[in-house]
């Protein structure tokens, strides 16, 4: 049996475009057949009751530690923010998945450049900034995400993944896999880029790394063949 990519992204109410462009982005170069689940606030209001919390950047802060329990506990779940365009095969990465560890993610050690992110939100610092926003989750060894501990555990237990026995149970994927525009300089061979400070889909970064990428994707999204 053909193995099924599945993925969670998050979704935004301000980033709407984002998760269709990366959704594109993924189904036009994966070799694989892919399951493609938005984590939207408004569909998971009965599980989900945390109040926002205004160093929230987005709607999907939190939120997206629900994978694991919306996988039934069951395979193997990857988890994308919106803001993020796919550039190769997203069953390469899919292929990297290591039964050892609990969680895979991008391992990154940077201090943001910025202190204001889009939409003027605070660009918070933290250990192990930006780990959580790519997420291979092992859902059978990732139990302790429960709702109840989703909705009452603090911002730093679930993104410095204190859920875990320890930090020996994160598995790391190459920077290629998650690559964050702007803090790192631009590398033609980077699979998956992270426009973690704002999309081009806001005014002030539609010049940044990978926007030309982001834009012609969008138009291939757009476009509708007419009818001869």
């Amino acid at each position: 049996m053909t193995d099924i990519v599945n993925v969670y992204v998050g979704f935004d109410s301000k980033e709407i475009v984002a998760h269709h462009v990366l959704s594109q982005s993924i189904l036009e170069k994966s070799s694989a057949p892919v399951r493609i689940t938005p984590i939207y606030l408004h569909n998971v209001a009965s599980i989900f009751t945390r109040e926002r919390n205004a160093l929230q950047s987005t709607e999907f802060s939190f939120s997206r530690f629900l994978t694991p329990y919306l996988s039934q506990y069951e395979g193997w779940s990857l988890f994308m923010d919106c803001d993020m365009l796919a550039r190769a095969d997203i069953a390469d990465l899919w292929a990297l998945r290591d039964d050892r560890y609990s969680v895979m993610c991008v391992k990154h050690d940077y201090q943001p450049k910025v202190e204001t992110k889009f939409l003027g939100q605070v660009q918070t610092k933290y250990e192990k900034k930006n780990w959580s926003s790519l997420i291979l989750f092992n859902n059978a060894k990732c139990r302790a995400l429960t709702p109840d501990y989703v909705n009452t555990a603090t911002g730093l237990q679930l993104h410095q993944f204190k859920w875990l026995d320890g930090d020996d149970l994160i598995g790391e994927l190459p920077i290629i896999w998650n690559y964050l525009v702007n803090e790192y300089d631009k590398r033609d061979d980077a699979k998956i880029v992270h426009f973690t400070d704002g999309g081009p889909y806001f005014d002030e970064y539609r010049n940044d790394d990978y926007a030309e990428e982001w834009f012609a994707t969008r138009e291939r999204m757009l476009h509708v063949q007419q009818r001869g």
